[in-house]
């Protein structure tokens, strides 16, 4: 049985950390895993396998990390990063994947401070050039890599996240006490609140359409602090706007039963992104019959596919037409939602699985 090793230190974060979760789950029964991170948070998301944990708790990014990295690696056949931060020290394995997200570093690297460029820069590239496989979680994020870094495309293979929509409907069964305040009507966005996220222009379109459409709130949900490029404006606005400042809901962090309750009570689910790698957000809302209005950049399309209203995302007007157009459309509503668990397919555990899979027996068998 092959050694795998895995820094687990990101599970609880969101993007990166539902990929992990996926990952080690699916691998957990064919190998054997040790994962690095805190053991207490691990077993909260890993079904009882073939594991080791290895307590590791420095901050990513920080010197710390790398001064103990790779003395926490034992000898293994595969390292696993699912980040580009990592050990530049040598390491006791034969083998390295990478797991890159996007370039979002690179292509917003002008939000970055020097010292965070200088990081990037270095790690991004050392990243590609020590692994001997990376994987993509798109086509588009692999466009990004090989657009911002110099690496072969044959190097890199594209594996899309895995969703299992009966994790999801199981906890949608489940009661939750979180709603008896919640409001009838409301629009929904799920995300980190970064400029990417283009959270600034939706409150604009919301704006609008509350001159026209009263009686709805706009529920966001997600982080607020703690990135390397945070979004201060999107406070700004809200709390020098009194109708935005009436009627709209930040949430903070949530747990997974009350995000699922709130894709499925939303009257749409709103997903303004300028840049994504991949995009979870939408297909949950498609697991819980939400209708999906997004932006046309980047990875959007290639995941949304046919199952989504497009936008164009800087235009405030553009948005708040389409969010007038789906409340008044039943039929645009239903097919939509239709489309959208035809699309799920496409993301499935199984194929996810079989994917790693086959890159892991390619790693291994190129000696």
């Amino acid at each position: 049985m092959l050694k795998i090793v895995i820094d687990a230190r990101m599970i609880n974060h969101s993007g990166i950390g539902t990929y992990m979760k996926n990952l080690l789950n699916v691998l957990v029964d064919d190998y054997q895993l040790i994962l690095l991170g805190d053991a207490n948070e691990i077993r909260k998301f890993v079904k009882s396998g073939n594991i080791q944990i290895i307590e590791f708790h420095s901050p990513i990014y920080s010197i710390s990390e790398q001064l103990i990295y790779s003395l926490k690696i034992p000898n293994c056949d595969i390292f696993i990063s699912p980040h580009y931060n990592i050990p530049l020290f040598p390491i006791r394995a034969r083998k390295r994947i990478v797991i890159i997200n996007d370039a979002n570093h690179l292509a917003f690297y002008n939000l970055l401070t020097f010292t965070q460029k200088i990081y990037t820069k270095i790690m991004m590239n050392r990243a590609v050039n020590l692994s001997d496989k990376i994987i993509a979680i798109s086509e588009f994020s692999k466009s990004e890599i090989l657009k911002y870094l110099t690496v072969e495309s044959d190097k890199i293979k594209v594996v899309y996240y895995g969703i299992d929509p009966e994790d999801i409907n199981s906890e949608l069964q489940k009661e939750t006490k979180s709603f008896i305040n919640i409001p009838e009507k409301y629009f929904l966005y799920v995300g980190n609140i970064k400029p990417h996220k283009n959270l600034v222009t939706l409150l604009k379109a919301f704006e609008l359409i509350l001159n026209f459409q009263k009686g709805y709130k706009l529920i966001i949900v997600g982080k607020k602090e703690g990135f390397i490029t945070g979004d201060n404006e999107v406070f700004k606005l809200v709390q020098n706007n009194k109708t935005l400042s009436e009627n709209i809901i930040f949430t903070g962090y949530i747990d997974n039963r009350e995000l699922y309750n709130y894709y499925n009570k939303a009257s749409i689910f709103i997903f303004p992104s300028l840049y994504e790698g991949f995009g979870i957000p939408p297909l949950e809302a498609m697991i819980c019959s939400c209708p999906v209005i997004a932006s046309d950049l980047t990875a959007i399309p290639e995941i949304c596919g046919n199952a989504v209203l497009y936008i164009n995302a800087m235009d405030p007007i553009d948005i708040a037409e389409k969010i007038k157009l789906l409340i008044n459309d039943n039929s645009l509503r239903e097919e939509l939602v239709k489309n959208g668990k035809l699309q799920l397919s496409k993301f499935s555990l199984a194929k996810f699985s079989h994917n790693l899979k086959e890159v892991i027996k390619d790693v291994i068998n190129k000696g």
